[in-house]
């Protein structure tokens, strides 16, 4: 089983949004996908309600000190993929779901204040000494050079130090539905599976599935839960 904590200190980030297309990239795949929910908000719970408890299934775990226990019954209840969705400030929850994580991804919108708060989710996600990557999120579809200035405050350049974080090559930018199909219950690429918001997300999967050797040519499996 693998784990990939969604992390950032940073309110409005779009966590969950991540992790609810990840998750349902996951479950497209053929693999037994859980979301953490470890946000108090519950903002990935309620998707699933919308969803109408169709997969992947979505577990709410607001207590740091519960989580590597649920991610512990996940993987003896047979999950491929665990998701941990953060709540923002909340440093013990962050460092608890960073130990656990074979992936952290940390997303963030290519915007200066943004930009900025990445450095203390930096800092918690170096102590832990896992694999991570910044993920740009909500940008322009079409803005090189504000991407370019972005990724080289994160990692560095010439004679600037940057925050010892790698950017992922992949991104999902601002496109209304992945907002839209939240609301519905679906992920973008359910709603538009022909889009340019299902070609981001395919763009992302691919990505992480390779990063983090995750086999897709299981078949789809029954519902398990690790409440």
């Amino acid at each position: 089983m693998k784990t990939i904590s969604i992390i950032s200190q940073k309110g409005g980030a779009g966590k969950t949004t991540l992790a609810i297309h990840l998750a349902a990239a996951g479950v497209e795949a053929g693999l037994s996908t859980l979301i953490l929910d470890a946000d108090p908000q519950a903002t990935a719970s309620q998707w699933s309600q919308w969803r109408g408890g169709s997969d992947p299934e979505v577990v709410d775990c607001a207590s740091p000190t519960l989580l590597a226990r649920k991610v512990q019954q996940a993987a003896d209840l047979g999950a491929d993929l665990v998701i941990i969705d953060t709540p923002p400030h909340a440093d013990i929850m962050a460092r608890e779901a960073c130990k656990l994580a074979d992936l952290i991804l940390i997303p963030c919108r290519p915007q200066a204040f943004d930009l900025s708060a990445v450095e203390t989710t930096a800092d918690l996600v170096k102590a832990a000494g896992k694999p991570a990557f910044v993920l740009f999120m909500g940008g322009p579809q079409r803005a090189p050079a504000t991407y370019k200035d972005a990724r080289e405050l994160i990692e560095g350049s010439e004679g600037v130090a940057g925050m010892g974080v790698p950017v992922a090559p992949v991104m999902l930018t601002q496109r209304a539905i992945y907002h839209h199909s939240t609301a519905q219950g679906k992920a973008a690429n359910e709603s538009e599976p022909e889009g340019k918001a299902a070609e981001e997300v395919a763009a992302l999967w691919t990505w992480i599935r390779e990063h983090v050797n995750l086999s897709t040519r299981k078949p789809t499996r029954g519902k398990r839960s690790a409440a």
